[in-house]
Protein backbone atom coordinates (compact mmCIF):
# COMPACT_ATOMS: atom_id res chain seq x y z
CA UNK A 1 0.00 0.00 0.00
CA UNK A 2 1.02 3.15 -0.95
CA UNK A 3 1.46 5.94 2.23
CA UNK A 4 3.23 8.70 0.17
CA UNK A 5 4.78 9.91 -2.49
CA UNK A 6 6.65 13.58 -2.01
CA UNK A 7 9.00 15.48 -3.85
CA UNK A 8 11.58 17.49 -2.11
CA UNK A 9 14.28 20.30 -3.39
CA UNK A 10 16.72 22.16 -1.66
CA UNK A 11 15.63 20.73 1.89
CA UNK A 12 11.95 21.81 0.95
CA UNK A 13 8.43 20.05 0.47
CA UNK A 14 7.61 20.26 -3.46
CA UNK A 15 4.42 18.58 -3.59
CA UNK A 16 2.29 15.19 -3.20
CA UNK A 17 2.81 13.39 -6.10
CA UNK A 18 1.63 10.33 -8.48
CA UNK A 19 3.83 7.44 -9.23
CA UNK A 20 3.72 8.31 -12.71
CA UNK A 21 5.19 11.40 -11.85
CA UNK A 22 8.58 10.36 -10.17
CA UNK A 23 10.57 10.32 -13.15
CA UNK A 24 9.99 13.82 -13.71
CA UNK A 25 11.44 15.04 -10.82
CA UNK A 26 13.94 12.94 -10.15
CA UNK A 27 15.28 14.37 -13.81
CA UNK A 28 15.74 17.69 -11.90
CA UNK A 29 18.95 18.73 -10.18
CA UNK A 30 18.87 18.72 -6.52
CA UNK A 31 15.79 17.08 -6.32
CA UNK A 32 14.75 13.91 -4.66
CA UNK A 33 11.78 11.55 -4.33
CA UNK A 34 10.98 10.02 -0.65
CA UNK A 35 8.35 7.12 -1.77
CA UNK A 36 6.86 4.77 2.03
CA UNK A 37 5.12 1.73 1.21
CA UNK A 38 3.75 -0.83 3.56
CA UNK A 39 3.12 -4.42 3.58
CA UNK A 40 4.00 -3.69 -0.49
CA UNK A 41 2.49 -5.78 -3.59
CA UNK A 42 4.54 -7.32 -5.68
CA UNK A 43 3.12 -4.83 -8.51
CA UNK A 44 4.21 -1.53 -6.79
CA UNK A 45 7.73 -2.42 -6.03
CA UNK A 46 7.86 -3.37 -9.75
CA UNK A 47 6.30 -0.05 -10.76
CA UNK A 48 9.20 1.61 -8.65
CA UNK A 49 11.60 -0.39 -9.60
CA UNK A 50 10.74 0.98 -13.28
CA UNK A 51 10.67 5.02 -12.02
CA UNK A 52 13.91 4.61 -10.31
CA UNK A 53 16.07 1.46 -11.75
CA UNK A 54 16.44 0.09 -8.69
CA UNK A 55 18.55 -3.13 -8.82
CA UNK A 56 16.76 -6.44 -9.58
CA UNK A 57 18.72 -8.29 -6.68
CA UNK A 58 17.67 -6.01 -3.97
CA UNK A 59 13.80 -5.77 -5.17
CA UNK A 60 13.92 -9.40 -5.18
CA UNK A 61 15.11 -9.60 -1.31
CA UNK A 62 12.64 -6.93 -0.45
CA UNK A 63 9.50 -9.42 -2.44
CA UNK A 64 10.94 -12.14 -0.48
CA UNK A 65 11.48 -10.65 2.91
CA UNK A 66 12.81 -12.57 6.17
CA UNK A 67 16.19 -10.93 5.10
CA UNK A 68 19.63 -10.72 8.02
CA UNK A 69 19.44 -6.82 8.60
CA UNK A 70 22.53 -5.49 5.78
CA UNK A 71 23.22 -3.26 4.04
CA UNK A 72 24.54 -3.59 0.72
CA UNK A 73 25.56 -1.11 -2.19
CA UNK A 74 24.65 -1.76 -6.06
CA UNK A 75 26.24 1.00 -8.41
CA UNK A 76 25.62 4.42 -6.78
CA UNK A 77 22.59 2.89 -5.00
CA UNK A 78 22.18 1.59 -1.08
CA UNK A 79 20.00 -1.30 0.13
CA UNK A 80 19.46 -1.35 3.35
CA UNK A 81 17.28 -4.04 5.40
CA UNK A 82 16.63 -3.51 9.20
CA UNK A 83 14.49 -5.38 11.60
CA UNK A 84 11.76 -3.07 13.75
CA UNK A 85 10.86 -5.20 16.95
CA UNK A 86 7.69 -4.25 18.68
CA UNK A 87 6.30 -5.52 21.83
CA UNK A 88 2.80 -6.86 21.59
CA UNK A 89 1.05 -8.88 25.20
CA UNK A 90 5.13 -9.07 26.42
CA UNK A 91 5.80 -10.91 23.14
CA UNK A 92 8.14 -9.64 20.32
CA UNK A 93 7.34 -8.97 16.95
CA UNK A 94 9.96 -8.65 13.91
CA UNK A 95 9.17 -6.62 11.17
CA UNK A 96 11.71 -5.46 8.36
CA UNK A 97 12.46 -2.25 7.03
CA UNK A 98 13.81 -2.44 3.30
CA UNK A 99 15.14 1.09 2.07
CA UNK A 100 16.27 1.54 -1.17
CA UNK A 101 18.53 5.14 -1.89
CA UNK A 102 19.72 7.07 -4.50
CA UNK A 103 21.28 10.12 -5.27
CA UNK A 104 17.89 11.36 -6.24
CA UNK A 105 15.34 8.45 -4.71
CA UNK A 106 14.27 6.95 -1.21
CA UNK A 107 12.18 4.54 -1.21
CA UNK A 108 11.31 2.73 2.61
CA UNK A 109 9.51 -0.46 2.58
CA UNK A 110 8.10 -1.47 5.82
CA UNK A 111 6.38 -5.43 6.20
CA UNK A 112 4.55 -6.45 9.03
CA UNK A 113 5.40 -3.20 11.24
CA UNK A 114 2.59 -1.69 13.02
CA UNK A 115 4.50 1.65 13.59
CA UNK A 116 4.98 4.21 11.32
CA UNK A 117 7.50 6.47 9.62
CA UNK A 118 5.11 9.94 9.95
CA UNK A 119 7.28 11.21 12.66
CA UNK A 120 10.40 11.08 10.90
CA UNK A 121 8.83 12.60 7.53
CA UNK A 122 8.12 15.77 9.79
CA UNK A 123 11.32 15.79 11.72
CA UNK A 124 13.14 16.09 8.32
CA UNK A 125 10.64 18.46 6.76
CA UNK A 126 10.96 20.55 10.04
CA UNK A 127 14.63 20.86 9.28
CA UNK A 128 15.42 21.63 5.60
CA UNK A 129 19.25 22.61 6.34
CA UNK A 130 19.57 18.99 7.13
CA UNK A 131 17.35 17.57 4.19
CA UNK A 132 19.00 19.68 1.91
CA UNK A 133 22.09 17.13 2.12
CA UNK A 134 19.84 14.81 0.16
CA UNK A 135 18.64 11.40 0.39
CA UNK A 136 21.65 10.07 2.33
CA UNK A 137 20.37 11.91 5.27
CA UNK A 138 16.92 10.33 4.69
CA UNK A 139 18.34 6.96 5.08
CA UNK A 140 20.33 8.44 8.41
CA UNK A 141 16.18 9.63 9.62
CA UNK A 142 14.96 6.12 8.91
CA UNK A 143 17.55 4.04 10.35
CA UNK A 144 17.81 6.46 13.42
CA UNK A 145 14.15 6.24 14.06
CA UNK A 146 14.32 2.14 13.88
CA UNK A 147 17.43 1.67 16.63
CA UNK A 148 15.97 4.50 18.85
CA UNK A 149 13.12 1.81 19.18
CA UNK A 150 15.05 -0.37 20.05
CA UNK A 151 16.00 1.00 23.51
CA UNK A 152 12.73 0.87 25.01
CA UNK A 153 12.58 -2.94 24.35
CA UNK A 154 16.21 -3.07 26.27
CA UNK A 155 14.35 -1.07 28.81
CA UNK A 156 11.73 -3.54 28.89
CA UNK A 157 13.84 -7.04 29.22
CA UNK A 158 15.95 -5.48 31.94
CA UNK A 159 12.72 -4.96 33.98
CA UNK A 160 11.64 -8.12 33.28
CA UNK A 161 15.21 -10.05 34.13
CA UNK A 162 14.72 -7.35 37.71
CA UNK A 163 11.35 -8.71 38.47
CA UNK A 164 13.10 -12.38 37.99
CA UNK A 165 15.84 -11.67 40.02
CA UNK A 166 14.00 -10.60 43.06
CA UNK A 167 12.40 -14.24 43.23
CA UNK A 168 15.37 -16.22 42.35
CA UNK A 169 15.60 -16.79 46.31
CA UNK A 170 11.99 -17.69 47.01
CA UNK A 171 11.17 -20.96 48.28
CA UNK A 172 9.77 -23.63 45.37
CA UNK A 173 10.64 -20.76 42.76
CA UNK A 174 13.20 -22.17 41.04
CA UNK A 175 11.44 -23.86 38.22
CA UNK A 176 9.32 -21.29 37.37
CA UNK A 177 12.06 -18.84 37.37
CA UNK A 178 13.92 -21.19 34.55
CA UNK A 179 11.31 -20.97 32.55
CA UNK A 180 11.24 -17.74 32.38
CA UNK A 181 14.87 -16.60 32.10
CA UNK A 182 14.61 -19.24 29.28
CA UNK A 183 11.86 -17.38 27.64
CA UNK A 184 13.31 -14.04 28.27
CA UNK A 185 16.60 -15.57 26.50
CA UNK A 186 14.55 -16.34 23.95
CA UNK A 187 13.60 -12.37 23.74
CA UNK A 188 17.31 -11.10 23.63
CA UNK A 189 18.34 -13.24 20.83
CA UNK A 190 15.80 -11.78 18.93
CA UNK A 191 16.86 -8.57 19.68
CA UNK A 192 20.67 -9.37 19.18
CA UNK A 193 19.61 -10.91 15.64
CA UNK A 194 18.42 -7.39 15.07
CA UNK A 195 21.32 -5.10 16.17
CA UNK A 196 24.39 -7.12 16.00
CA UNK A 197 24.59 -7.52 12.02
CA UNK A 198 23.00 -4.19 11.42
CA UNK A 199 25.73 -2.70 14.28
CA UNK A 200 28.43 -4.47 11.26
CA UNK A 201 26.91 -2.98 8.49
CA UNK A 202 26.69 0.82 10.05
CA UNK A 203 30.35 0.92 10.21
CA UNK A 204 30.70 0.79 6.62
CA UNK A 205 28.62 3.96 6.42
CA UNK A 206 31.18 6.47 8.73
CA UNK A 207 34.53 5.47 7.87
CA UNK A 208 36.77 4.12 5.09
CA UNK A 209 34.89 4.15 1.33
CA UNK A 210 31.41 5.50 2.17
CA UNK A 211 28.76 5.47 -0.26
CA UNK A 212 28.47 8.59 -2.51
CA UNK A 213 24.66 8.89 -1.17
CA UNK A 214 26.09 8.93 2.76
CA UNK A 215 29.07 10.58 2.17
CA UNK A 216 27.83 14.13 3.43
CA UNK A 217 26.28 12.43 6.83
CA UNK A 218 28.90 10.51 7.70
CA UNK A 219 28.95 12.32 11.55
CA UNK A 220 25.20 11.03 11.51
CA UNK A 221 25.66 7.19 10.42
CA UNK A 222 28.54 7.50 13.51
CA UNK A 223 26.29 8.88 15.71
CA UNK A 224 23.53 5.41 14.59
CA UNK A 225 26.48 3.26 15.37
CA UNK A 226 27.31 4.70 18.03
CA UNK A 227 23.58 3.79 19.26
CA UNK A 228 23.67 0.41 18.44
CA UNK A 229 26.61 0.10 19.87
CA UNK A 230 25.33 0.92 23.25
CA UNK A 231 22.31 -1.13 22.75
CA UNK A 232 24.50 -4.51 21.57
CA UNK A 233 26.53 -3.98 25.28
CA UNK A 234 23.28 -3.48 27.02
CA UNK A 235 22.76 -6.91 25.59
CA UNK A 236 25.63 -8.67 26.20
CA UNK A 237 24.95 -7.68 29.72
CA UNK A 238 21.09 -9.17 30.00
CA UNK A 239 22.39 -12.29 28.35
CA UNK A 240 25.55 -12.27 30.83
CA UNK A 241 23.06 -11.65 34.26
CA UNK A 242 21.08 -14.56 32.68
CA UNK A 243 23.19 -17.05 32.75
CA UNK A 244 24.25 -16.22 36.22
CA UNK A 245 20.38 -16.56 37.25
CA UNK A 246 20.11 -20.03 35.61
CA UNK A 247 23.48 -20.87 37.43
CA UNK A 248 21.70 -19.61 40.85
CA UNK A 249 18.61 -21.00 40.30
CA UNK A 250 19.96 -24.46 39.56
CA UNK A 251 22.36 -23.59 42.39
CA UNK A 252 18.97 -23.01 44.52
CA UNK A 253 17.02 -26.63 43.18
CA UNK A 254 20.04 -28.27 44.88
CA UNK A 255 20.41 -26.42 48.09
CA UNK A 256 16.49 -27.28 48.01
CA UNK A 257 17.05 -30.94 47.31
CA UNK A 258 19.53 -31.00 50.01
CA UNK A 259 17.13 -29.70 52.33
CA UNK A 260 14.64 -32.52 51.61
CA UNK A 261 17.64 -34.91 51.96
CA UNK A 262 18.87 -33.49 55.21
CA UNK A 263 14.70 -34.18 56.63
CA UNK A 264 14.05 -37.48 55.22
CA UNK A 265 17.25 -38.83 57.05
CA UNK A 266 16.74 -37.05 59.86
CA UNK A 267 13.15 -38.66 59.97
CA UNK A 268 14.83 -42.43 58.58
CA UNK A 269 17.18 -42.26 61.82
CA UNK A 270 14.05 -41.56 64.20
CA UNK A 271 11.79 -44.31 62.79
CA UNK A 272 15.60 -46.96 62.55
CA UNK A 273 15.81 -46.41 66.64
CA UNK A 274 12.06 -47.20 66.77
CA UNK A 275 12.32 -49.59 64.70
CA UNK A 276 15.63 -50.73 66.52
CA UNK A 277 14.08 -51.51 69.91
CA UNK A 278 11.00 -52.98 68.40
CA UNK A 279 12.94 -55.55 66.52
CA UNK A 280 14.57 -56.85 69.68
CA UNK A 281 11.80 -56.97 71.82
CA UNK A 282 9.98 -58.50 69.59
CA UNK A 283 12.15 -61.32 68.62
CA UNK A 284 9.85 -63.40 71.72
CA UNK A 285 12.66 -65.56 73.20
CA UNK A 286 11.90 -67.13 76.52
CA UNK A 287 14.79 -66.53 78.41
CA UNK A 288 14.12 -62.59 78.13
CA UNK A 289 13.16 -61.33 81.62
CA UNK A 290 11.13 -58.01 80.10
CA UNK A 291 8.23 -60.99 78.49
CA UNK A 292 7.54 -61.35 82.43
CA UNK A 293 7.35 -57.82 83.47
CA UNK A 294 4.42 -56.50 84.40
CA UNK A 295 4.77 -52.56 83.24
CA UNK A 296 7.35 -54.02 80.57
CA UNK A 297 5.28 -53.02 77.47
CA UNK A 298 4.52 -49.23 78.93
CA UNK A 299 8.27 -48.79 79.75
CA UNK A 300 9.16 -49.67 76.29
CA UNK A 301 6.89 -47.32 74.75
CA UNK A 302 8.39 -44.68 76.81
CA UNK A 303 11.70 -45.36 76.16
CA UNK A 304 11.60 -45.73 72.02
CA UNK A 305 9.58 -42.22 72.55
CA UNK A 306 12.09 -40.76 74.63
CA UNK A 307 15.13 -41.94 71.94
CA UNK A 308 12.62 -40.27 69.25
CA UNK A 309 12.26 -37.43 71.04
CA UNK A 310 15.76 -36.79 71.70
CA UNK A 311 16.76 -37.36 68.43
CA UNK A 312 14.24 -34.91 67.06
CA UNK A 313 15.32 -32.24 69.33
CA UNK A 314 19.10 -32.53 68.15
CA UNK A 315 17.79 -32.69 64.57
CA UNK A 316 15.75 -29.21 65.08
CA UNK A 317 18.54 -27.78 66.46
CA UNK A 318 20.91 -28.64 64.01
CA UNK A 319 18.68 -27.79 61.34
CA UNK A 320 17.83 -30.84 59.84
CA UNK A 321 14.10 -30.84 60.64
Amino acid sequence: MLINCVAYQGGIKLADIPVEDISEYVSRPDCFVWVALKDAENEELVKLQEEFGLHPLAVEDALHGHQRPKIEEYGDSVFAVMHQIEMLDGELQVGEVNIFVGKNYVLSVRNRVQQDFIGVRKRCEHEPDLLKHGSGFVLYALMDAVVDRYFPIVVTLEAELETIEEKIFVKGSARANIERLYGLKGKVMVLKHAVAPLMEAAGKLHGGRVPGVCANNQEYFRDVYDHLNRINTSIDNIRETIGTAIQVNLAMVTIEESEVNKQLAAWAGIFAVATAFAGIWGMNFKSMPELQWEYGYPIALIIIATACSFLYARFKRSGWL
